[in-house]
């Protein structure tokens, strides 16, 4: 099997951090994105979204999302990480904070970075007032969860999962794509940022 990816985007490094939690190495093909090489007729025969990172396993047959591509390995991989929860409780608090995180921080702030930069007008029209209103969308999720986790841990729990994972991307993000002081601000998410950060699997 392999992974069609571009390292840097948030969406290939979410699955590659949850690779390096499980031990597992996966050979990588590298693509260019901002080139357009994901719009190539061949990439997308490919993938059903046209986008990365993509799983190609060896019998042809292929799964985008990097979400999906995490469950994916999840599941065939004996650990004892449980990053999707343990308990029946744990996994529904997982899948409501994963979702809370995506569609609040992480997707919005994509929607901010990519209309206020325009990167790929060249496939997409960009709304530079979009992406200032879901710039500030983002900067209203923060002291939500710099209120979790002034309660809690990690976000889903008090256990590492994937949630930290799509958190910490999203922080990152938001610190340096967008150019919000996340971590001067929010001395809870600066707490936790830390903690994910001294992880082996983030070195």
């Amino acid at each position: 099997m392999k992974i069609y990816q571009t390292a840097m985007t948030p969406s290939c490094r979410r699955v590659s951090l949850f690779l390096n939690e499980l031990g597992i190495e996966v050979p990588r093909i590298e693509i260019n994105v901002k080139e357009g090489d994901n719009l190539t007729e061949e990439f997308k025969a490919k993938a059903v979204n046209g986008r990365v990172p993509l799983l190609e396993l060896d019998d042809g047959s292929t799964i985008c999302e990097s979400v999906a591509i995490c469950r994916y390995f999840d599941e065939i991989a004996f650990n004892d990480k449980s990053l999707f929860g343990i308990t029946t409780k744990e996994k529904a608090d997982v899948e409501m904070w994963h979702r809370i995180i995506e569609f609040q921080g992480l997707y919005t702030g994509f929607q901010a970075f990519r209309n206020l930069t325009s990167i790929y007008d060249d496939r997409e029209t960009c709304v530079y007032e979009w992406g200032a209103e879901s710039k500030n969308r983002v900067r209203e999720f923060l002291p939500q969860l710099d209120e979790r986790l002034a309660n809690s841990g990690y976000v889903a729990s008090e256990r590492f999962t994937i949630v930290d994972i799509t958190a910490y991307i999203f922080v990152g993000f938001a610190q340096n794509g967008l150019e919000i002081e996340v971590l001067e601000q929010y001395p809870n998410i600066r707490r936790w940022f830390e903690l994910v950060s001294s992880r082996p699997a983030f070195q």
